[in-house]
């Protein structure tokens, strides 16, 4: 079973940090460019750290591009999960 989840990020910034913005959507922080690809390996090499996975299990499926990406990750885990791994309380901002 997989996970496929929504996360903005914002590259450039010079730093990296996960955040959830008022709606409930991961926000991540990215110190790499939006250039080569760079910005979207930094974000798949978090992603993989935070879950302590390896990063063949984690692709970008929709937003290669865009700020706006649809994330597939390769393990039974659901969102409200992710946000713990990425110590996000989830539950506080969507209730």
């Amino acid at each position: 079973m997989a996970l496929i989840c929504i996360i903005k990020v914002i590259p450039s910034s010079g730093r990296s940090a996960w955040t959830l913005d008022k709606s409930g959507i991961l926000k991540c922080y990215l110190k790499s460019a939006p250039e080569k690809g760079k910005a979207n390996k930094e974000l798949i090499k978090m992603l993989a750290d935070a879950l302590s996975i390896e990063q063949k299990r984690i692709s970008i499926v929709g937003g290669l591009t865009s700020r706006t990406k649809r994330i597939k990750i390769d393990l039974a885990i659901n969102l409200s999960q992710l946000c713990e791994k990425l110590h996000l309380d989830y539950q506080q901002k969507v209730c």
